[in-house]
Order: structure tokens, then sequence, then C-alpha cells
């Protein structure tokens, strides 16, 4: 049987051993699991074509817009130039007045007072000095500056950058925008180009230029971080330009200026948890320090517009208790006796919609607009009264000279 069956299987046995033969000559046949393969080369669509042959028939190449290389030599090395412009026009000013003193408690008592004086007995005032900057913009020697630089003062002095002081008169001020006007009277005064405010723009080189704590005047070096900055709560009508620029105490009234040593806005404030610079000043654009310039000069006060109402923000609760979809408009809070919304027939508690066709989205921006209307034009409101609406006519009034004193200021002065 055994002999039947080894014919047969010399055939197999023959081919196995070819087979492990073929093998041993070609190991990288060996099907090893743990060698690595050769990195696989994939050729990835374009995420902007498609994938699909018949799609990506005569499409045209995708538009890449390159952002153009950085040109770092573009600004100008250094900015003396424009200081050496602006820096002859910007001068200290030193204000100072007479206040009353606290008399000591022992000043009281008989036998100490005959150790002084009548006259040390009886006095008893001291002298009180502040700092700041002011900016010159006329050859006829106009200077202009914050009202809190020199309110309240019994004596203003002014110090050029050449070496030059002289005592200044007030023109005029306006506590509501805080700007004030002094003149003084000196031959060959440097003056100050004013820019159009209107066309700075925020990341706008800015050089500041003042006299911070009375160190002597210094330059400053930042760019525009805002326009338009407003509801601070520093002046009844708010349009800053706010800057990185270093603004400290003392700088208050100096020059914001631009590249070309211009002037774009008067330095004013900072807001500061310190007290000293923390990158946030705010300066008066040069268009309104101009259109407040003339009106001082030329009429000695400032008119502006005014209803005679005291307005209420609208919150969304009380929106819909007056039947209001959306917070539009402002409550009218209180109204000025025989002023002009009392002679229109505005009562406490009615909802001011519009002025003038203009909707009423902001109490303190609206307020600003009224203050640009000349008094004695006529306007149409709209108001909410009982939840009817009402057209009415109101004649625009001026406002009056504010009597109070200056408001405390809610951030720091600079």
């Amino acid at each position: 049987m055994h002999r039947l069956v080894l014919p047969y299987l010399w055939p197999v046995i023959t081919g196995l051993l070819l087979a492990v033969l073929m093998l041993l000559a070609f190991p990288e046949q060996l099907p090893n699991p743990f060698r690595q393969a050769p990195p696989a080369v994939i050729e990835a669509p374009s995420p902007l074509v498609p994938t699909s042959s018949e799609q990506a028939t005569n499409l045209p190449a995708p538009e890449i817009r390159q952002a153009a290389p950085l040109n770092r030599n573009q600004g100008p090395a250094s900015y003396s130039n424009a200081v050496n412009q602006a820096a002859p026009a910007v001068v200290n000013i030193y204000s100072s007045r007479i206040v009353e003193r606290d008399q000591h408690p022992l000043m009281s008592d008989p036998f100490f007072q005959q150790f002084f004086s009548g006259d040390d007995a009886t006095t008893h005032q001291r002298m009180l000095s502040s700092l700041g900057s002011g900016v010159i913009v006329s050859p006829d020697g106009y200077v202009l500056t914050n009202h809190h630089v020199i309110h309240g003062a019994d004596q203003i002095q002014v110090a050029l950058r050449d070496g030059r002081e002289t005592l200044a008169e007030v023109v005029g001020t306006d506590p509501e925008s805080d700007l004030a006007v002094l003149r003084i009277s000196l031959d060959d005064l440097p003056i100050i180009k004013l820019a159009d405010s209107k066309e700075v723009a925020v990341g706008d080189v800015a050089l500041a230029i003042g006299n911070p704590f009375g160190v002597g005047q210094t330059v400053t070096m930042g760019i525009i971080s805002a326009t338009g900055r407003s509801h601070l709560g520093l002046n009844a009508y708010e349009d800053f330009i706010q800057t990185d620029a270093a603004i400290n105490p003392g700088n208050s009234g100096g020059a914001l200026v631009n590249p070309d040593g211009a002037l774009v806005g008067i330095n004013t404030a900072i807001f500061s948890r310190s007290g000293g610079s923390q990158g946030i000043g705010f300066a008066i654009p040069a268009n309104l320090a101009h259109s407040i310039l003339n009106e001082l000069v030329t009429r000695g006060r400032v008119i502006r517009g005014w209803l005679g109402i005291e307005a209420q923000a609208l919150s969304r609760e009380l929106a819909a208790s007056f039947g209001l979809r959306t917070p539009q408009g402002v409550i009218v809070a209180g109204v000025v006796e025989d002023g002009p919304a009392a002679k229109a027939g505005l009562q406490p508690g009615d909802v001011l919609l519009s002025i003038g066709g203009q909707v009423i989205l902001d109490a303190r921006a609206t307020m600003s607009d009224i203050a640009s209307v000349p008094p004695g034009t006529e306007l149409a409101l709209t108001i909410v009264r009982g939840g009817e609406r009402m057209d009415m006519t109101l004649e625009v009034g001026e406002r009056p000279v504010p009597t109070s004193p200056t408001p405390t200021r809610s951030q720091s002065g600079s």
C-alpha cells in the first residue's frame, strides 16, 4: 500500500520543496506584518476644486488675493519735524488763587493770640497754585486751554518755550465743553496749524505735547485709539478723541498733533486708577475747539440750542409699560418752567420719540444734536402720552449759561 501511495506524493513534496527554496532565495516576498511600508504619496485635490473630473472640467483657477508685503520703512524714523512745528506754540500755564484757610483751633485762645500781630491773627488765607498747558492758535495771542485749568484763578501766567513769560486775560470759558480762551500780548508769537479732526482715523500716529507734573515741556507718542468717545461723565457735551499717547496731570490744555505737527485735539482728561497715565487719554477735537473759540471771541459765550427738559433713558420695561415694542425715545422726567418744551405743551411723563423727524436712540447724542440747532428754529416732535401718539411743534430756545460750579470729574483730570 505504501508503495502505491508514494509515487503520488512525490509531485506534492517536490512542489513544496521548490516553494521553500524560492521564499528562502527572495525573503522580501515574505508577508511580514512588522515591515514598514514606504510612505504613500497622496495627491490631495485642491479644496476649492471639485474632485469629480466632470465637474472640474474647464473651471478657472481660483482667485487668491495676496496681502501686500509689510513696508516697515513707510513711517518716518523721527518726528522731530512735527515737534519743531508744533511745540513752540504749546505753552505752560500757571494759575493761582487765594483761598480761605482753616484757622488753627489754638488761635481762638487769647493766650496764643497775644504772640501774633493783629494782621496775622485775622488773616486766614493761602495761595493755591496749579499748572496746565495751552496752545497758541492765533497771531492775535489767543490761547486755547481747558476750563478746569484756569477755573477760579485770580492770576494766570503763561510761559512760552522760548523763555518769555506774561500774564494772560480770560476771554471766555465754556464749562460744558471744558474749553477756555485766553489772550496774551506778545510779539512774534509761534502759531500752530489746525487739522481737520474729521479726517482723524484710528491707528494714526499722535503726539501729545504738554507740561506733565511741571517738569517742563514733554512730548509723548502713541496712536489714535478711538474717535467719538462719549458717555464718560466728563462734560455735558462729549465727542472725544481717545489716544494712548502718555498724558499725565499737567498735560491738560496741551496739544495732540499729527505727524505733520498740526493740531488735532486739545488734551483734556485721562482715565486712570493710579493718577498716572494708563494709555487711555482723551482730547477735544480741533474742529469743536475752533468753533467754540470763534463763539467765545466774537460773542463772548457759546450759543446752543435748548429744549428745556430733563430726559431719562427708556428701558425695555418702561417701554413696555408705555405700549412700545422697543426702547426707542426718552422719558420727559421734568420740564423747565417757561422753557421751550413747557411753551410747546410737553409734560412730565411724556415719551419723546423723535425730534425734527430724527428717531431718538441715544439721549446724550440727541442733546448734542439739539445744541447745534440755532435758537428760534421750529422742530416737529412726536411723543406718546397716555398710550397715544401725538405730534407737536417746538421752537428751540437758547441754552442758559450754567451758574453751578464745575462738576466733579469722574475720571482723573490731566
